[in-house]
């Protein structure tokens, strides 16, 4: 068998179908253990979301999740591990089944997009999946990413007074002030009770309070 003999795996369906429809959309492509992740340009993420669910041929139309990542180098905070860009989010989205044969399909696709630190705005997809309300919330909350069109844009898991959003790499670790049911406090941080960098406290920073005895 000769080099010519060996052919090339196949192109996955999706890809070949956005490829047709946005023909410079596609930035990377990555197969690894089965699952193929396209990661593709954050402008047009609504539209290409929009084709993997209408589309006949791939009918994604269960959102699983959509999830934000830091690539932050924090020992060198001036360098971004591998990327071209600080942050990603990341579609995971699953096709169920087909609805003109009924039958199971059973296929599971992630969509990335990179996000800049300088610019961290991505378009909500709310309008195509509307599942994607709460998780698009979350990323905005622990990572600061913004979505653009989203209906209800604010935290959902921290305070609306907190400062910073606690799963970026460079986020300073500390001490939280936790209230027990016999009025102790913990756990502490040392000897002293130190409010957290970011936790809000009746309205006010830790700037603004200093260190709690």
């Amino acid at each position: 068998m000769t080099e010519t003999d060996v052919q090339a795996p196949a192109e996955r369906i999706e890809i070949t179908k956005i490829r047709e429809q946005f023909p410079d959309a596609i930035l990377e492509v990555n197969e690894f253990r089965g699952d193929t992740r396209i990661t593709v340009r954050r402008e047009q993420i609504v539209e290409i979301l929009t084709l993997l669910r209408d589309d006949p041929d791939l009918h994604f139309n269960f959102f699983s999740e959509c999830l934000g990542v830091d690539y932050l180098n924090v020992d060198d905070e001036s360098y971004i591990l591998g990327k071209p860009h600080r942050f990603e989010v990341v579609y995971n989205l699953y096709s169920l089944h087909d609805p003109r044969t009924g039958k199971g399909r059973n296929q599971r696709i992630f969509i990335k997009v990179g996000v800049p630190e300088e610019d961290p705005v991505v378009p909500s997809v709310t309008e195509v999946y509307p599942g994607a309300n709460f998780p698009e919330r979350e990323i905005y909350d622990m990572f600061g990413i913004r979505f653009s069109g989203h209906p209800d844009l604010r935290r959902i898991l921290m305070a609306d007074d907190w400062v910073g959003h606690p799963q970026r790499k460079d986020y300073p670790l500390g001490g939280e002030r936790v209230q027990f049911p016999d009025g102790k406090y913990g756990p502490a941080v040392g000897d002293r009770m130190v409010q957290h960098p970011g936790e809000s406290f009746f309205g006010k920073t830790a700037s603004e309070i200093g260190d709690i005895d």
